[in-house]
């Protein structure tokens, strides 16, 4: 199974603010059968409450019209065929997007005055996610993971699969000769004996390097710059030193999965990399929390919805800790701060946290969604200050 991943660039188009409804669709889905085939009923109902919500503010023409997309995926058996973890739809009048996650997902419909994003931000968010480089002389491989799983990408088309792919007719002969004098053997015979025109070795580790440079610099280019995520190799321990001498990938790690990474299952280097990734994850989340509590009695933190929808309109939250399991029916005003409780049944009400989300990712901010036992406070919500 290959994947092409949505990225943290999406979010921009989702953010757009638009006039009318937005559906978003949330679902668990499986890889293999028999949990597949529940996928395309279980979407179906989330489909009809959609529906049943969407009913209050459209005609039955209108409402048709609007949700055929959504009805034409149900009745794709091609696409319901070939899923991975979990399923995001969204759709506008003007706006349809489809992705397949790599992570599952709650199981959930909302309609509401924007999109509900907090489900693929938790998807998306660099903090246990990573790629992995595998990489042979022979072979190239590049995977996206979590701590759950792991797919192979896509290369871009510039990104050489094997060595001799990479430097073509460059690639280093064989340099040897007879011996001219030789050696005896038994009988008088003459055995010829190789006289190498320079270090083997030397020729194939020159070979290696300059593959490796090609590689590393397609790699960088078009799928490590814009990721922002940390990059694990997986390489024969001979290769490590070797491939970080020409490497421009930033985010590389310095520890590394050593062995031929073709002998590995992808499960397996999903492990391996996850025991390089985790300590980093847990740290970064710490530093969050400690933060946090730090900025708590001086007035730079908050966990109070209204406080921290005032702070966030007014461009002063720089993080944005979310429980990623909780929501909170209800919505902000945008230009007042006001926070008003409401039904996830009505159209045009969303989930307090997830509104919170938008805007502070629309004023710069960050949002990390964390699990809810990791969660330093109980309304779900955790911010700190700029200022």
């Amino acid at each position: 199974m290959t994947l092409t991943t949505p990225t943290v660039e999406h979010f921009p188009e989702l953010l757009v603010d638009r006039t009318g409804p937005c559906v978003s669709i949330y679902l668990p889905t499986g890889r293999r059968f028999p949990g597949s085939q529940q996928d395309v009923v279980r979407f179906r109902n989330l489909l009809r409450q959609a529906e049943s919500s969407l009913t209050e503010v459209l005609g039955a023409a209108e409402l048709e019209a609007f949700t055929a997309p959504l009805h034409a995926l149900a009745d794709s058996d091609r696409f319901w065929s070939h899923s991975l973890d979990g399923l995001a739809v969204f759709l506008h009048a003007d706006f349809y997007k489809v992705y397949k996650l790599q992570r599952a997902v709650p199981e959930r419909a909302i309609v509401a005055d924007s999109f509900h994003i907090k489900p693929l931000l938790r998807v998306l968010q660099s903090a246990d996610r990573f790629q992995l480089l595998a990489i042979t002389r022979d072979h190239v491989r590049l995977f996206h993971g979590n701590r759950d799983s792991v797919d192979e990408i896509v290369l871009h088309a510039s990104v050489p699969r094997t060595l001799t792919e990479a430097l073509g007719e460059e690639v280093t002969e064989a340099h040897t000769a007879f011996n001219s004098v030789g050696q005896l053997g038994h009988g008088g015979a003459q055995i010829a004996m190789h006289a190498g025109s320079g270090s083997r070795k030397d020729e194939i580790d020159k070979d290696t390097e300059r593959f490796f440079r090609v590689v590393d610099r397609a790699i960088h280019e078009h799928h490590a710059k814009h990721s922002g995520l940390p990059m694990v190799l997986a390489a024969l321990p001979e290769h490590h030193a070797l491939y970080r001498e020409v490497s421009h990938i930033a985010l590389l790690l310095p520890d590394a999965i050593a062995g031929n990474p073709d002998a590995f299952s992808p499960d397996e280097l999903r492990q391996k990399a996850w025991e390089i990734v985790e300590p980093r994850y847990t740290a970064r989340l710490q530093g969050f929390m400690d933060e946090y509590g730090a900025g708590l009695p001086r007035g730079l933190a908050s966990d109070g919805l209204s406080d921290v929808a005032m702070a966030a309109l007014g461009g002063r939250v720089r993080t944005l800790l979310v429980d990623d399991d909780r929501v909170v029916p209800g919505r902000v005003d945008r230009a007042t701060a006001h926070v008003s409780h409401g039904e996830l049944d009505d159209p045009h009400v969303d989930d307090i946290l997830d509104d919170l989300a938008e805007i502070v990712l629309r004023m710069g901010g960050e949002v990390v969604m964390v699990p809810r036992d990791r969660m330093p406070s109980i309304t779900g919500i955790a911010a700190i200050y700029r200022f």
